[in-house]
């Protein structure tokens, strides 16, 4: 490796690759530094099973959804994305279950049979709203950003802009109330999925609703609003975009590890490497940031308030064959699908507060929310020789500690209790398991190199101008960081404006 570089990126994560791709093709002499033997960061393909050593699985990030198009045409790298249809799946342990999908008529004679004409006027009502909000504000994503009052201002529909603000300040449960669904179950599922999802908070808790409005931004071509699956895995995306970088003149040093950035951008790697750059371009987590250089009190004071532990509990599966749901037997496309695995409708909305309330607690809550997903059945090319299936659930919340035990203690044991929930769904699931890859909050961050293991870096309750600047204290260091804006996701605009910003910067 030259000891010169115009820019060196510190992590090859999918924002990482962007950064690098946009500033190799600008002209500059690029390196990437990955500490992983692989690139991807938690965008990997990966084949984790002992026992079912030949099926490949999405370990981390498991769905494309937030990417904008503009970006991937931008970029020229085509990354190819399978639609789910239907894309959500809300089964019961009696005969209830709705699909949502492309097929309205179908969703209504659903929702009327299994729900109330309420609920399904009060769906309408919130897609119609969050899909014109999705399209006023998207534009802002590849751009610096603004205040949250601001955006409102100069991108959001006068009607919508109250809404809009609400939204991302106040917590999800006062969003969907506006809407006037009967069901707690439905408003639970949309909380959970979208409020949520990789987030320290509750039904209750300021910022939830942000986190609701980033998970809604889904504008791939075909998706018509939803998370669609990338063939071959999530590591497709982040091998194309650095093969890309690659082709654009980038370097990428796998097994590099930066130990810490000097002024002047002399940077030293663990193995006693020095590298000299006029920038650079950190895609590690704002934490791991702060012990690579020296930076100002007050810098530091506001990425300490950013501090969440991950709440995320992975398990990967790897099964015989297929479930069967009580109450939809037959396979109607659901295992495709999001499938959301909620308490019983009388007890979702106590059940949900307690375990929020168990997590804060330290314990590990009886029925935490899960998402369910076999994405085999969409992509069969990740299938093994023996026709095994990928699966995983997808659990929040967790404690990232435990009270009085650990994890290594608990753990298969509360694998154990998670299966059992969805023998509830679906008897028999827990005798299809080959094999398990189980990612607490502690092996999330072990195994993909994440802080305090939070999948979003920081807490999507942050958004637009809130978030981490691009631009540090420090001169010529940069983030690229899930933590700016827009969010945590696989999105990519991160490591497209700290790039645009740097190139700015150098003049070019």
């Amino acid at each position: 490796m030259k000891n010169q570089a115009d820019v060196v990126v510190v992590g090859a994560g999918h924002n990482g690759l962007v950064a690098a791709l946009m500033l190799a093709r600008g002209g500059l002499d690029v390196v990437v530094l990955e500490d992983k033997d692989a690139v991807g960061g938690a965008a990997k393909t990966e084949k984790p099973f002992r026992r079912v050593p030949q099926l490949a699985t999405s370990t981390g990030a498991y769905l494309l959804g937030l990417m904008p198009p503009e970006l991937m045409r931008k970029l020229e790298v085509e990354i190819p994305v399978l639609r789910r249809d239907p894309h959500y799946f809300l089964p019961t342990t009696g005969k209830r279950y709705l699909m949502f999908g492309s097929n309205q008529a179908e969703m209504k004679v659903q929702f009327l049979a299994f729900f109330s004409e309420q609920d399904w006027r009060a769906n309408q009502a919130l897609q119609k709203e969050i899909g014109e909000i999705r399209d006023d504000v998207h534009r802002t994503w590849l751009e610096e950003p603004l205040g949250i009052e601001d955006t409102a201002e100069k991108y959001v529909r006068p009607a919508l802009r109250k809404p809009f603000v609400d939204l991302c300040r106040k917590p999800v449960g006062q969003y969907l109330e506006r809407f006037g669904f009967k069901s707690d179950l439905l408003k639970a599922m949309y909380a959970v999925t979208d409020g949520f999802s990789g987030l320290t908070g509750d039904w209750d808790t300021p910022g939830t609703g942000m986190n609701f409005l980033v998970h809604n931004m889904c504008r791939l071509p075909g998706a018509d609003g939803t998370w669609m699956i990338v063939k071959g895995g999530m590591g497709t995306v982040t091998q194309r975009l650095a093969e890309a970088a690659g082709k654009a003149g980038a370097r990428i040093e796998t097994g590099s590890e930066v130990a810490r950035i000097e002024p002047g951008m002399r940077v030293h790697l663990r193995d006693g490497r020095e590298l000299e750059a006029k920038a650079v371009v950190v895609n590690a987590d704002p934490f791991r940031m702060t012990k690579m250089a020296e930076f100002p009190a007050d810098y530091l004071k506001r990425i300490d308030r950013y501090k969440r532990d991950g709440t995320t509990f992975k398990v990967n599966l790897a099964l015989k064959g297929l479930p069967r749901f009580t109450c939809m037997p037959e396979d109607r496309g659901q295992f495709g699908s999001t499938m959301h695995l909620l308490p019983d409708e009388a007890d979702v909305m106590r059940e949900m507060h307690e375990a929020f309330a168990d997590v804060k607690a330290g314990r590990l809550p009886k029925f935490p929310t899960i998402e369910w997903y076999v994405h085999t059945t969409v992509d069969p090319s990740m299938k093994d020789p023996a026709g095994h299936h990928n699966s995983a659930l997808f659990v929040q919340w967790v404690p990232y500690e435990l009270k009085g035990t650990t994890w290594d203690a608990e753990e298969e044991s509360y694998v154990k209790r998670l299966l059992e929930i969805c023998d509830r769904f679906a008897p028999g699931t827990s005798e299809l398991v080959a094999d398990t890859f189980p990612l607490t909050p502690p092996k999330i961050e072990k195994h993909f190199g994440i802080s305090r293991g939070h999948i979003h870096h920081v807490d999507n309750a942050f958004g637009f101008a809130d978030r981490l600047p691009y631009s540090t204290p420090v001169q010529g260091l940069y983030s690229c960081s899930a933590g700016c804006h827009p969010a945590g996701s696989v999105i990519g605009a991160a490591g497209h404006n700290a790039a645009e910003r740097v190139l700015r910067d150098l003049g070019r």
